[in-house]
């Protein structure tokens, strides 16, 4: 169950209070009685991974051409397939 922050209008108490989806807000203070606020703050959750920053998506800067060729090149030489030799015949 999420815990909610209140805070007082009139009095200015803060507390937590742990309240299922379904139930109402709270809407009197315990200590004056006043008109009690949800306060908002920031969430619990981090996205992390590829995908979730604005950078992701862009092309990596600062990179020169010949990095990138010299990996395409490296990539090709060793994709070759192998050879098979013929079995010796007696």
């Amino acid at each position: 169950m999420p815990t909610y922050a209140y805070a007082c209008t009139s009095c200015g108490h803060k507390f937590d209070a742990v309240q299922s989806f379904s139930e109402n807000a709270l809407s009197v203070c315990p200590e004056c009685g006043g008109a009690l606020r949800k306060q908002y703050g920031s969430i619990g959750v981090t996205f992390n991974g590829s995908g979730f920053y604005r950078t992701d998506s862009r092309a990596k800067s600062g990179g020169s051409k010949t990095d990138s060729a010299s990996s395409k090149s490296d990539s090709t030489t060793s994709a070759k397939p192998a050879t098979a030799s013929a079995p010796a015949s007696s």
